[in-house]
């Protein structure tokens, strides 16, 4: 197929192109490099099926001209703000990057006639429970604004997919981890212990809890989803049963840096407004499809910070 790939510059897109590729597929990626890097495809580029287009999916003027272009039979759209702390502090930040980015690539498939989506969700859309997150009965009640910018995604493809007939893949993602990484909790311990090798801060009190999922399982469960899974609309999570708390993660990456550090927390059950400190998955839907992951959380962390660590 010809795919576009919004997106497709950053850390689980860039991973996308390479699986895709393998598949013998035609990529374009469509990325800004806000929070994408020519690095993480730069070993694509002058493949004879692979194109990189430097724009901002909100230039409505200039993804029309890219969709005119070339005559796409799929979109996997992924391109969002993941910064979730940022878009906290100022909610044009995901009114914009995270719902407006997936409006306009509605317009320009209905414009244009591509019948086949795929949408990279979230956990954050079910908002804070203690209750296992289930597709179909949510609940449905995001406490960030990213969070609701991917709710109100998922509202309008849902209506796109009715209306004008597009056959669409929703999958949830929980934390993901791995190399190219640019931002998360791994990211930013291993950056805080470059800076002061003797002191760890921790935002909260630690016991944040929650499911990571290695960035290579959760390409193959995309993959697999998109091509087992053939309703109009589906609609699945993807993780990990197993589950990882913060203070773990911290005396993780203290030991793969071979450092004595101490860690001092910040104290609260979460690191900053709009954090969900712990949630789990109901994955049976998933399950019962065909995939599960074969990496358990605490496994996917350890060798992303082993990865991002150069070893």
């Amino acid at each position: 197929m010809k795919i576009l790939i919004t997106g497709g510059a950053g850390f689980i897109g860039s991973h996308l192109c390479d699986a895709l590729l393998i598949e013998n597929h035609k990529i374009v990626v469509v990325d800004n490099l806000i929070l994408g890097r020519i690095e993480n495809i730069s070993h694509l580029i002058g493949l004879e099926s692979f194109q990189f287009i430097e724009e901002d999916i909100l230039n409505f003027d200039k993804l029309q001209g890219i969709f005119k272009e070339h005559s796409f039979d799929m979109v996997y759209h992924l391109a969002a703000n993941s910064d979730i702390q940022k878009g906290g502090k100022d909610p044009e930040v995901d009114y914009n990057l995270t719902f407006n980015t997936t409006f306009n690539i509605l317009l320009c498939m209905k414009e244009f006639d591509v019948k086949k989506l795929f949408f990279a969700s979230t956990s954050a859309i079910y908002g804070e429970t203690l209750e296992n997150l289930t597709e179909d009965f949510g609940p449905l009640q995001p406490v960030s604004n990213y969070g609701a910018g991917k709710l109100a995604s998922e509202a309008f493809i849902s209506a796109f997919s009715a209306t004008y007939n597009i056959q669409t893949w929703i999958t949830r993602f929980p934390n993901v981890v791995g190399e190219r990484f640019t931002h998360g909790v791994i990211f930013d311990f291993i950056n805080k212990l470059k800076a002061n090798p003797h002191e760890l801060i921790v935002l909260g009190n630690g016991e944040q809890n929650k499911p990571y999922l290695y960035v290579k399982d959760l390409i193959e469960g995309i993959l697999y989803v998109c091509n087992t899974a053939q309703d109009r609309l589906n609609v699945y999570n993807l993780g990990s049963y197993t589950r990882t708390k913060v203070k773990e993660i911290a005396l993780m990456v203290i030991e793969e840096m071979g450092l004595k550090a101490t860690i001092k927390y910040t104290g609260g059950d979460r690191g900053w407004v709009g954090d969900v400190p712990e949630f789990k998955y109901d994955l049976s839907k998933i399950n019962q499809l065909g995939w599960e992951a074969k990496i358990n959380s605490n496994d996917s962390v350890r060798i992303a910070i082993q990865k991002a660590l150069g070893k």
